[in-house]
């Protein structure tokens, strides 16, 4: 049995996943502007819209959430604020820094 292209196909794949970012944590920008609105997005429709991502839970009920978009240099952080009732209450936005487009 000749193994070579399964050791190809084997390759691309692993190449295709270590390039892939991680679900839910890159959105377009545009689409984020569109669809968060502080006081009254919730973490359902953050679920839907853009799917789960890195976030960190306080022991007051609060959580944060993190999504990048890509941009020119490298990419822009979004981060939300959630309240323990579900509903984003705030939102930065920080641009890239020089240093993030550098390997």
């Amino acid at each position: 049995m000749n193994l070579r292209p399964i050791l190809v196909i084997a390759l691309l794949l692993s190449g295709c996943a270590t390039r892939a970012p991680e679900p839910g944590t890159s959105v377009a920008e545009s689409r984020f502007d569109q669809l968060v609105v502080p006081g009254r997005t919730t973490r359902a429709e953050l679920l839907a819209a853009f799917g789960p991502t890195k976030t960190v839970q306080f022991d007051s009920g609060m959580e944060t959430w993190l999504y990048t978009a890509p941009a020119a240099g490298g990419h822009t952080e979004l981060v939300l604020l959630l309240g323990p009732d579900g509903i984003v209450r705030k939102l930065r936005k920080r641009p890239p820094y020089p240093t993030d487009s550098a390997p």
